[in-house]
């Protein structure tokens, strides 16, 4: 396996990665689900997980989105998944730039991989497909679509991803 096969996978938390504790919604972002989820679904990608932090993406700060910027491009992959709280993604999508030759996608969930109905696992495999097939830059899988983090924005009350203009 050539270290230019394997796809770095970073986490930050988000959604994706939260576990609730009682009926009130009360919750923390656990460890990563990712691990997990791609073992249970026989993936055979080559691939490293890395957690990068625990925080949902509305805590997320500027030193934070340098830590991904960071470990992004510091990573010997030349292919990237970045698991991501889907508040700020775009965000942190729009730091990402300009990383020369690395194909870099986000993607994340708008219920946690720990609940029944999530798209948790639909949206980490359409990410690692895409990481897998586009062309160097930032992308944002989520819904079954691929966006430019710099024209797009969550649509909350559609539980969405939509590009603007």
């Amino acid at each position: 396996m050539r270290m230019s096969d394997v796809i770095d996978i970073f986490t930050t938390g988000g959604t994706i990665d939260k576990v609730y504790f009682d009926a009130l919604s009360e919750f923390q972002i656990g460890p990563a689900a990712i691990p997990d989820m791609l073992r249970e679904n026989n993936v055979h990608v080559p691939h490293r997980v890395t957690q990068l932090m625990r925080k949902d993406s509305l805590e997320l700060d500027d030193a934070d989105r340098e830590t991904i910027r960071a470990a992004v491009a510091a990573s010997d992959a030349s292919r990237i998944l970045v698991t991501h709280g889907t508040d700020t993604m775009v965000v942190t999508g729009r730091v990402l730039a300009g990383i020369a030759g690395k194909t870099i996608v986000m993607t994340g969930a708008m219920q946690p991989a720990s609940v029944r109905a999530s798209d948790a696992e639909f949206n980490v495999g359409f990410a690692l497909a895409a990481a897998q097939t586009l062309p160097p830059g930032v992308y944002v899988a989520m819904n079954g679509m691929i966006f430019d983090p710099e024209k797009t924005v969550k649509d909350r009350a559609g539980a969405r991803f939509v590009q603007e203009g």
